[in-house]
């Protein structure tokens, strides 16, 4: 990680970093300390590929607790003056970051990269830790960390596909009975497929199906042609869509299906729509499931004992009448490497496109489809491996998440003794009715990977 190069790297004119001190927490830096820190840091970025300028002086804050109203004015100097504040933080203090998050995203409109200091204090293996933190600036600012080489991308490197990412996360119990359920989709702007903006909505507790996937689509579709600088939009739109359980695929198809067509008869000119343009191919993707496989021989297994990474199984325990596999993408930390299961519920674009001649050395439409997945899963621009779900499903996950940091006080269970939260005003007004507001982006922000 410390020797590689960005594919793509970003600008970082204005930046600079906040230290934040909490009453009962350790402070891990001096200003003369912190400076050489962020001084390496810059060095870091520069030498992985961000075209970043020094660090402007810091500052320190010191806050009573995760609610105290000094943050607010910081944040706001901050975005009308910097690109990005890097934030280090004196504890992995959630309610803190929940909150940091919120006024940064919504409120204010900067970029913010939260650290703890006692990753950055320890001289061992910091310039690794760095470089990691480094991925993130890279994407929050619009470059692209990785690729793989294009033959290997079949049909979307022709710049004629769109991949989509679909999710929704529900409450957990213990949340307040007006908290609602989230969804996300995030969508690539170009055949690189190295920046994902998202777009997050509400709706109602627990609802599988997602409400407005029509306006939802129309967004990612205007950000192909603006940000994508596309002059048509594209032929095939390919989605992985999360969250939903086998008994979902119905509704997939009979309630979502036809509201991203509505969204294409609306955005797309009638010569396309007349030759049933664009294509669409929905894959879902659950992990929540009890298949794990072994190898057989010492010569099939990786370090830990588990399948090596690209494992795909697509027959014998599979779904005799219904397309699908198994994909293991990912070498395990440790444990049993849990697969992702993929399954095809509707298909335009793979049986029509590949119909008369299948490119070698694939022997199958469903060949084509698996190693499709399987080399994205080496996109996802926070690791430099594979990743064990589909980077569009992943990222669409952590769009999910970020969504839950903004309806914190609707979300988390509150102890006994908390006190009302100043997110709770400010974000979602109390323990009322959550809002469209919610889960509003700054516009600032709203195109660029924010939630990375």
């Amino acid at each position: 990680m410390i020797n590689i190069k960005f594919n793509t790297g970003a600008s970082l004119a204005k930046w600079s970093y906040l230290v934040i001190s909490l009453s009962g927490a350790r402070d891990f830096f001096n200003p003369q300390s912190l400076a050489a820190v962020m001084n390496e840091f810059h060095q870091v970025l520069r030498k992985i590929g961000v075209n970043a300028a020094p660090p402007l002086a810091g500052q320190s804050l010191q806050l009573q607790h995760a609610d105290d109203p000094a943050i607010g004015p910081i944040l706001q100097r901050a975005a009308g003056a910097l690109d990005l504040l890097f934030i280090i933080l004196p504890e992995a203090n959630t309610p803190l970051y929940k909150r940091l998050k919120t006024l940064a995203d919504k409120n204010y409109g900067i970029h913010t990269i939260c650290s703890v200091g006692s990753k950055l204090e320890k001289e061992r293996g910091r310039d690794q830790y760095m470089a990691n933190v480094a991925l993130k600036f890279n994407l929050r600012l619009g470059g692209i960390n990785q690729t793989v080489e294009n033959k290997n991308l079949g049909i979307v490197d022709q710049n004629k596909t769109m991949i989509v990412g679909i999710d929704v996360t529900h409450p957990s119990p213990g949340s307040s009975s007006n908290a609602p359920s989230v969804s996300a989709m995030v969508a690539s702007i170009d055949k690189f497929l190295g920046q994902w903006p998202a777009t997050l909505r509400i709706q109602r507790a627990r609802q599988e199906n997602v409400d407005d996937l029509t306006e939802m689509l129309k967004s990612r579709l205007n950000l192909w042609k603006t940000k994508g600088e596309h002059t048509a939009l594209p032929e095939n739109i390919l989605i992985y869509r999360d969250g939903v359980s086998e008994g979902q695929y119905d509704m997939v198809l009979l309630q979502e299906l036809p509201q991203l067509r509505r969204a294409c008869e609306q955005m797309y000119p009638a010569v396309d729509t007349k030759k049933s343009l664009p294509r669409f191919t929905i894959i879902i993707c659950g992990k929540r499931h009890k298949t794990r496989f072994y190898p057989t021989t010492e010569k099939d297994c990786d370090r830990s004992g588990n399948t090596k990474p690209g494992t795909i199984v697509d027959r014998g325990v599979t779904e005799a009448r219904n397309w699908d596999f198994f994909l293991q993408a990912h070498a395990a930390l440790q444990g049993t490497a849990r697969p992702c299961h993929y399954s095809i519920v509707h298909d335009e674009i793979f049986r029509q496109i590949y119909a008369k001649s299948i490119p070698p050395p694939f022997q199958t439409i469903a060949d084509v489809v698996e190693d499709l997945t399987h080399n994205m899963c080496y996109l996802f621009g926070r690791a430099t491996k594979a990743v064990s779900l589909c980077p569009p499903a992943y990222y669409a996950d952590l769009a999910c998440e970020r969504a839950r940091c903004y309806l914190a006080s609707l979300f988390d269970t509150p102890s006994p003794s908390a006190a009302p939260s100043v997110t709770a005003t400010s974000a979602t007004g109390g323990a009322g009715q959550p809002s469209a507001d919610d889960v509003q982006i700054h516009p600032k922000l709203k195109d660029t990977m924010f939630y990375i």
